[in-house]
């Protein structure tokens, strides 16, 4: 019999990281399951003197990465009483410990940028390559949410089915509406198509939201859902353009193979400049996302 799933949550002592460590708990509140908050000090790689200061108690940097730790723990567990919450102390590089840690957990969440000046930049780059490595779904938090606001998918010609699954979870979570919406991508350039041409693109295009509709609906029988198709130059501008209000943002992750440790321009362009929460849409080398064997442009 296999333990139930946990959310983990990374925390670094940063007002990002806080923001994601009450965010994860609510989470984990609304669908009954653990939370395991972890910190990572890096200290170790940096100095050997990691002990107290002689003569000053509760002093030193392991102490200081326990604080940390203890702080994450406190926070969730202010935030969510209910909630089982553990925590746990790593040392060593962020996004390697996090991404085994988590692996195969339902989520794993984390702030979009940590402390600042370096150690700000290096966060923000752990963000960035969990999205691109973790196997399992990796929310990036922001504090601007839109608690109105609906889930938004953005799905490719294949119908994105994990990227989906994971936007109608999400919905049925939070209560809130859910939009699917699919680019055509239309490279700028002199050639226009003639209308047949386009007239048999659109068709194609409502016809893969149609058939996402539908298996939302199927997997969220209470969640409301409506699809749009969008049309523009550059498939990330229409994506952060309608989610602006979002909620949440999901999209999936490029990459497989000798490239799974990459992530794709349009999931990056939407981490880098999405207004609100998102989710990246990853999942074990046994699941696949279906963006996953497609390029961006087609998304």
């Amino acid at each position: 019999m296999h333990e139930p799933r946990s959310i983990v949550a990374g925390y670094d002592g940063s007002e990002e990281a806080a923001a994601a460590i009450r965010w994860a708990a609510q989470q984990a509140r609304l669908r009954s399951l653990r939370l395991h908050v972890v910190h990572v000090s890096i200290w170790p790689l940096l100095t050997r003197k990691l002990g107290p200061v002689p003569g000053v108690a509760d002093s030193g940097l392991e102490r200081s990465a326990e604080a940390i730790l203890e702080e994450g723990v406190n926070c969730a567990r202010t935030c969510a009483p209910e909630v089982d919450v553990e925590g746990t102390l790593l040392h060593g590089l962020p996004a390697p410990h996090l991404a085994r840690i988590s692996s195969g957990e339902e989520m794993l969440v984390v702030g979009s940028r940590g402390l600042g000046g370096f150690l700000g930049l290096l966060v923000g780059a752990v963000s960035l390559e969990l999205a691109a490595t973790a196997d399992c779904p990796v929310a990036v938090i922001r504090s601007d949410v839109h608690p109105g606001g609906p889930v938004v998918v953005a799905i490719d010609v294949s119908g994105s089915r994990n990227a989906l699954a994971d936007a109608c979870a999400m919905a049925a979570t939070l209560q809130a509406n859910l939009r699917v919406i699919h680019v055509r991508h239309t490279p700028p350039g002199y050639r226009q198509p003639d209308r047949q041409e386009s007239v048999a693109a659109r068709i194609a295009a409502e016809e893969v939201i149609s058939a996402a509709v539908r298996r939302a609906r199927s997997l969220a029988p209470g969640v409301p859902v409506d699809g749009r198709v969008l049309t523009d130059t550059s498939v990330p501008h229409a994506i952060l353009k309608a989610s602006v209000e979002a909620r949440m943002l999901v999209v999936g992750s490029k990459g497989h193979g000798f490239f799974r440790e990459t992530i794709g321009s349009t999931a990056h362009a939407v981490l880098h400049h999405a207004r609100g929460p998102v989710l990246i849409s990853r999942h074990g080398n046994s699941s696949l996302d279906s963006e996953e064997q497609f390029d961006d442009t087609r998304l």
